[in-house]
């Protein structure tokens, strides 16, 4: 059986602004992993069937984009772990070659829609920005953003696809907002500091376990969901629940894909 999802841990760590760490993070949900139970009560059935998972060797940022396209050309779905947000729109530019209805889901706690930040336009904090120059994209979990995204957000109408973390909206609108064709982005600081403390810039009022599982499941089931990526785990000694969290974050939402 060949494979129908292919890891490719991307640990790329250069502008990361409080806490240090996501070079760590690939590595530490590659080895949490293995532990996490296959089958799925809620499918009714295991999450990655025999021999449809392969994990890649990992890649420099300089090469990431050449590589999702090397794969989406072999029709395989990449599952991408950073590393910093920043390797988002690099991933995005590949998948957006491919296919031309392309939108992107965002789950993070940050909008992540400055235009450069501390003199760097490829910083983990224009991830967004980078992004919507590219396709559309709809942000969901938002709390924290800075003055000039906000003015930035409603001049461009963009406003209008940020589901704050508070005022989150209802699957259905979430979901009608986005094309055909849709990427998703995690940044694990989506979740609430209770559910993922292992972060760099953790925000509290955050999304919870099955939050976000929900969100995940209703557009997985009628969106093509291409690929997606996890990011911004920044690993803790003595927190190993941060870093399983996040490989089952990814076993589940490979189930979610799996026909």
């Amino acid at each position: 059986m060949a494979s129908k999802f292919a890891i490719i841990a991307c640990p790329h760590e250069a502008t990361t602004s409080y806490g240090q760490g996501t070079k760590a993070g690939p590595a530490a949900i590659l080895k949490a992993l293995p532990y996490v139970e296959n089958f799925d009560e809620e499918l009714g059935r295991e999450m990655v069937a025999k021999g449809s998972l392969e994990i890649l060797k990992s890649v420099t940022v300089t090469s990431l984009g050449s590589r999702v396209a090397r794969l989406l050309k072999e029709e395989k779905i990449p599952v991408i772990l950073g590393g910093e947000h920043s390797i988002t729109p690099i991933a995005v530019k590949a998948f957006a070659g491919r296919y031309k209805n392309l939108s992107v889901l965002q789950l993070d706690a940050h909008a992540d829609l400055r235009d450069s930040y501390k003199g760097k336009k490829n910083s983990h904090a224009c991830a967004l920005r980078r992004v919507l120059e590219i396709c559309p994209a709809v942000q969901v979990g938002i709390r924290s953003l800075s003055i000039e995204e906000w003015e930035w957000a409603k001049k461009t109408g963009q406003i209008d696809k940020i589901h704050f973390a508070e005022k989150l909206e209802l699957v259905d609108k979430i979901e009608h907002q986005l094309r055909k064709d849709v990427y998703i982005t995690i940044d694990v600081d989506v979740f609430d500091p209770a559910v993922i403390p292992a972060t760099g810039t953790p925000e509290p009022g955050g999304l919870f376990w099955y939050e976000v599982l929900d969100i995940l499941k209703g557009v997985c089931a009628t969106k093509n969901v291409v690929g997606f990526d996890v990011v911004e785990l920044s690993p803790r000694r003595g927190d190993i629940a941060s870093d399983f969290t996040a490989a089952k974050l990814v076993y589940k939402l490979i189930g979610f894909l799996s026909k």
